[in-house]
């Protein structure tokens, strides 16, 4: 088992908020001040230093002049191709120093005046288990609501389905305070993750291969598995567009979504369950196609059935990608699996869902 390596004692932590870009220079425009705020609000506070990076996925628009010429006290990391979002991390923040990461999407509003940063970071210094978090997630177009990616914290399904308190599929409550409870998940959202500098680059950081979506989940089912614990701190909250990238409609969202669940799959499920959990979830994927394709939608209909289908010809490749997966876990391990205990949800979320009606987290 790894020794944990909280910071020295009496030292200030190192914060570096990371935001990747990619063609986002209106989301710049109307966030960056905020960012940059907020900042310097919770460096302001001497329990810490927070630095504001762009990491630019080679942008063809002026993201990167404009960030330099209007914000000198950004850094800047251009980078010279798009390695998608998980790459594109990967590649930014071997190059970033810190203590804590928290990567923050372009479309992700902070409030000047709301120390977002502090509280959770203070958690971190304070519980040495505490592998990665997450604040509260609302909708920046309709702030009253939760937003889809992330909400109140990440959970799981039996069968590997994520879900969020606050959201459920497409069912999303609004925010009365009713989560406002510090709480231990399963996955914190890539829209804005917290996570120990040391434990990203030890696990390996986000999987390049899946490009984009659902390889927050993976990186923190690999966190549970080393023995750390996931918590969202609602006290902090910030606003997430959504869609900055693709739009939830978006046929290639589907593609990746399904997809990449299956690699999470036999990524991270024990050698046992994936024997029988993966056909079945390729089934149940392809009576979702089937449902997409009745309703008149056969390019999401296609999506889904390609993007679930896809493992199947590359089973063998990410067979071995989980035993590498495997190794970096074991290296990085303080203590027993946590992926069973909180945050996982033992029965069925479609048949809660849909067959019993259960459509808030607080129904489960």
């Amino acid at each position: 088992m790894a020794d944990q390596k909280p910071g020295e004692s009496g030292k200030i932590p190192m914060v570096s908020v990371g935001i990747l870009n990619w063609n986002g220079i209106d989301f710049l425009k109307e966030f960056m001040p905020g960012w940059v705020s907020t900042a310097s609000q919770a460096s302001a506070s001497g329990s810490l230093r927070a630095e504001v990076w762009l990491a630019d996925n080679a942008s063809t628009d002026e993201s990167v002049s404009w960030a330099r010429a209007q914000h000198p006290e950004v850094k800047v990391l251009a980078m010279d191709e798009n390695r998608g979002f998980a790459g594109g991390y990967n590649h930014a923040l071997d190059q970033i120093p810190g203590d804590y990461f928290v990567l923050l999407n372009q479309d992700v509003e902070t409030t000047p005046g709301h120390d977002w940063i502090s509280p959770l970071i203070a958690a971190f210094e304070e519980d040495p288990e505490l592998g990665a978090a997450q604040p509260k997630i609302l909708a920046q177009r309709e702030k009253s609501s939760f937003e889809y990616a992330g909400a109140a914290g990440g959970y799981i399904d039996s069968l590997g389905y994520p879900f969020c308190r606050g959201r459920i599929f497409d069912s999303l409550e609004k925010d009365e305070g009713q989560y406002n409870s510090v709480k231990e998940i399963f996955w914190a959202t890539g829209a804005c993750l917290f996570i120990r500098a040391s434990l990203y680059k030890g696990l390996g950081g986000l999987h390049p291969e899946f490009f984009a979506h659902m390889e927050e989940i993976d990186l923190c089912w690999r966190v549970k598995r080393s023995g750390y614990r996931i918590e969202c701190h609602p006290s902090a909250q910030v606003y997430h567009v959504g869609g900055g990238s693709l739009d939830r409609g978006s046929p290639r969202k589907t593609y990746l979504n399904f997809r990449n669940n299956m690699r999470m799959l036999v990524m991270n499920l024990g050698g046992t369950e994936l024997i029988w959990k993966l056909p079945l979830r390729w089934s149940l994927d392809l009576v979702a196609a089937f449902k997409d394709l009745l309703g008149g939608r056969a390019s999401m209909a296609s999506a889904a059935f390609r993007g679930s289908s896809a493992i199947i010809p590359t089973i063998g490749h990410w067979l071995s990608e989980r035993k590498r997966s495997r190794e970096a876990v074991e290296a990085n391990r303080i203590k027993a699996d946590r992926s069973r205990q909180k945050g996982w949800y033992s029965g069925i979320l479609i048949v809660d869902y849909f067959l019993k009606g259960k459509k808030k987290w607080s129904d489960l």
